[in-house]
């Protein structure tokens, strides 16, 4: 049975993911509070080691343990120090949103390394990317879906009124299928992976999942189509950055009934002191609808607003602007003439 479309509340603003600065509680007060409709669960990478996006998903791993070494995450026979450390800052992010978002009805969203991305960076015992060991891409694949069930219940147990959204993180994915991700020595790449292998591994991480999964790409040509075709119930993408170049693909997908995460506020950009106004963080996805000829109420009911990535390395003062802007654009779109 095909479930129904996912529909968050029009109008709805959410974050990509990560925040600066280190201090759990007060990013959890933050998201809650600018983020109402659709908060997320935020990531601080500045805290090192383990609360990177990589370390961060390893540490959901069920059965398989990892470690770092200098370059980057591995496998490893058994549990150490840089687990234990990811897994306490996940569960001190956890327990922060839990007491924030006490009595919260609605969708919540999680953010995770997508198994491409994982598969990508995770290196085997020996150096090599998982990636180039296709034993080794099943069972990473087996343990992450398992991880991610568990993940999703966590949350449920911690705020029973809340409708999980996963979000999986696929910057890689383009290299993936392009054979651009490369060995240990980087004096190699390895092979492309077929979309339709691509596309079964997303798939069979959605159907178990039994929940909005959204597949996050900042890239400038983010694989939209194929994300449509595993059954993702949205696609998540810096619309400032793809402009025109995949409108028929975004176009199928949002007319396929998917909900397009717009990312529309800037990420800091370099030497901003402050964002820019509602009317021209909304031009991008205006000017979207207006060349597809969509119908009004898909843009009420199908868009969400975002920062354009995540806002790790904005000031913190700029990241609460930027979410600031992103809510308040996102109130006027059921207003918006397209």
């Amino acid at each position: 049975m095909t479930p129904d479309p996912w529909r968050p509340a029009p109008g709805s603003a959410t974050g990509v993911g990560s925040l600066p600065g280190t201090d759990p509680r007060e990013a959890a007060a933050e998201v809650t509070g600018e983020l109402p409709d659709l908060p997320h669960l935020p990531e601080l990478p500045g805290r090192g080691t383990g609360a990177d996006m990589v370390g961060r998903t390893a540490a959901l791993l069920r059965d398989l343990h990892v470690d770092v070494q200098p370059s980057g995450w591995r496998l490893v026979d058994r549990p150490g120090m840089d687990e234990r450390r990811a897994r306490a800052y996940l569960g001190q992010d956890l327990d922060e949103l839990e007491a924030h978002a006490q009595g919260f009805v609605g969708p919540v969203k999680l953010q995770v390394t997508g198994p491409w991305t994982l598969a990508a960076a995770l290196a085997l015992p020996r150096g090599e990317p998982v990636l180039s060991d296709k034993g080794a891409l099943r069972e990473v694949f087996e343990s992450l879906t398992e991880g991610l069930i568990a993940h999703v219940a966590d949350l449920r147990s911690r705020l029973p009124g809340a409708e999980p959204v996963v979000q999986l993180d696929e910057p890689s994915l383009p290299a993936v299928l392009t054979g651009a991700v490369r060995s240990s020595s980087g004096a190699r790449t390895f092979q492309a992976v077929r979309e339709t292998v691509a596309e079964d591994v997303l798939r069979d991480l959605v159907d178990a999942l039994v929940v909005p999964v959204v597949v996050h790409c900042c890239a400038a040509r983010p694989p939209v189509a194929l994300a449509r075709r595993s059954g993702a119930a949205g696609v998540s993408v810096d619309l400032t950055l793809v402009r025109d170049t995949i409108d028929d693909e975004l176009g199928e997908a949002v007319e396929s009934g998917l909900v397009l995460l717009a990312g529309l506020v800037p990420a800091a950009p370099p030497g901003a002191a402050r964002v820019s106004d509602v009317a021209a963080t909304v031009e991008p996805v205006r000017q979207l609808w207006q060349r597809l000829g969509l119908a009004q109420q898909r843009l009420v009911e199908q868009v969400v607003v975002t920062p354009t990535c995540g806002l790790a390395g904005a000031s913190p003062a700029y990241a609460r602007a930027a979410m600031t802007r992103a809510r308040e654009a996102a109130r006027v779109l059921p207003e918006m003439e397209v």
